[in-house]
């Protein structure tokens, strides 16, 4: 890189940190930290939602899939798509009605009102355990750009900027400064994409006819997909939007239940297909170049990181200037996401987990400070755990997989069924999280040699554990309840 792309990056990671700054003394109380005292508007929300759930990780990740299945890759986040469509429609008439009422600022303080302290308390801890994974997963897709595109600068030591700069300004300016971080970023992303990426690379790896002679047709066509491609994202992905920490979050902030409803609108158009198609098609094009002999020191496009494709190529190809720019799209794709699940994870584990076991009602001043000093612990552990993954979309995907495999179905029972009982949703919870993560450590593996058909996600076999136990002990709860209450009145 040449000393002017250096100093844009340098300036854009300034005028971060300067935001949090800017809302570090407009922060009061935890819940001016944690959910921006519930005044946000449905744009500035909608934004913030996509740059959170797309971000670094889908956008590294999508670059990817391009690479490896062309256009087809796009569908992962059509899911996210029906994941924000349903939750407007199902899950914030519900949600966003209690937590303003009750002054929610966790998504576990739901399972509270709805079973008992326990049963959320176990909710917290498997949401903090999620996201701190999926901060981690971010870091790491800030790293894999960092060293791709920055000579000299190692994996290791792109990590420890990234996760310095990331959690520096989220504990200082709490979520209102993430909200409007996400939203700048977002916009530097899409114009970064749209008028820098997307244009010069096609340029440069020869335009439509070097795509048509250099790729497999696969690569060109919307069904290059397996069913159990789709089911696995879906399964995943979808109710990771009526379980995200983040999205609660949101719809706290926002000012009411229109307009979280219309910022949830917003997100899903964003995700599919303006975002999923330019993600892709710039994965596509860096295997143009990678087997078109482009970058250098790669001979062999079929045996390079897949997600490394779009970083090399952004390196190769930009022009003094324009690398500045399009890195520091790249970058804010990633803070955005990083941001997000690390006030999500501090949220965890400060009202969620913290707050359980205190004897003494904090201050509000006290209380924030104690979110803040949470927040950068949170945010180190995510650096440290960073450091030992190596792939980007794996250890996002994990993390999403063990929340939705826990969390989901007792969520749709405390909303939806008037059956469901405490008991129930603690149990399904441990054994449908537990599954998913044994699965995934023994690849889909059981005992007695036993071996589950492995294109399925670990994560369908855990929320269908959930799902059996959620019913049974439920239905077995109610019915015996009502033995004990026909018993009583024959007496």
């Amino acid at each position: 890189m040449h000393i002017i792309d250096y100093v844009i990056f340098v300036v854009y990671m300034l005028a971060m940190l300067g935001v949090g700054l800017y809302f570090f003394n407009k922060n009061k109380t935890a819940e001016d930290f944690y959910v921006s005292g519930r005044n946000m508007s449905s744009w500035h929300i909608g934004l913030s939602v996509v740059a959170t759930d797309v971000g670094g990780g889908f956008s590294i990740g999508l670059g990817g899939l391009g690479f490896t299945m062309g256009l087809s890759g796009s569908w992962m986040l059509f899911t996210g798509l029906l994941g924000a469509w349903l939750s407007a429609v199902f899950l914030i008439p519900k949600v966003s009605h209690l937590g303003h009422k009750y002054k929610f600022f966790t998504f576990p303080q739901i399972f509270g009102h709805f079973y008992n302290g326990k049963v959320a308390l176990l909710a917290g801890i498997i949401s903090a355990i999620g996201y701190i994974g999926f901060t981690s997963s971010q870091v790491l897709a800030g790293a894999k750009l960092a060293s791709a595109t920055i000579d000299g600068l190692n994996i290791q030591t792109a990590l420890i900027v990234m996760g310095v700069i990331a959690v520096a300004y989220t504990t200082i300016g709490g979520l209102k400064a993430v909200i409007y971080t996400d939203t700048i970023q977002w916009l530097i992303l899409i114009g970064g994409l749209v008028f820098i990426g997307i244009p010069v690379a096609y340029n440069a790896v020869g335009g439509w006819e070097a795509i048509k002679e250099t790729l497999d047709p696969k690569y060109l066509s919307l069904t290059n997909v397996t069913w159990y491609q789709i089911l696995n994202w879906s399964v995943t992905i979808i109710p990771i939007w009526f379980v995200g920490m983040t999205l609660y979050q949101r719809i706290y902030a926002s000012k009411g239940e229109k307009e979280a409803k219309k910022a949830w609108i917003i997100a899903g158009v964003f995700e599919w297909p303006i975002m999923a198609f330019m993600g892709v098609v710039l994965g596509m094009l860096a295997k143009v170049a990678a087997t078109k002999g482009m970058f250098d020191g790669i001979t062999n496009a079929a045996s390079m990181d897949s997600e490394m494709g779009l970083p090399i190529l952004l390196a190769t190809v930009l022009p003094i200037g324009l690398m500045g720019l399009m890195l520091s799209s790249y970058f804010s794709a990633i803070l955005s996401t990083a941001d997000s699940c690390l006030m999500a994870a501090s949220g965890n584990i400060v009202t969620d987990i913290i707050a359980k076991f205190s004897k003494k009602e904090l201050t509000h001043k006290k209380e924030l400070r104690l979110s803040q000093i949470i927040t950068l612990l949170v945010g180190i552990f995510a650096i440290l755990l960073a450091s030992q993954m190596q792939n980007v979309l794996e250890l996002m995907l994990y993390s999403y997989a063990f929340m939705v495999s826990g969390l989901f179905i007792p969520v749709l029972g405390a909303l939806f069924w008037k059956k469901s009982h405490p008991k129930a949703a603690f149990w399904s919870m441990l054994f449908g999280g537990a599954t998913t993560i044994l699965l995934i450590i023994t690849e889909n593996k059981l005992p007695l040699g036993i071996k589950l058909p492995e294109h399925l996600d670990a994560n369908i076999y855990g929320i269908t554990i959930s799902l059996l136990l959620f019913v049974t002990i439920s239905l077995y709860h109610n019915n015996k309840q009502e033995n004990q209450n026909g018993i009583q009145n024959n007496q």
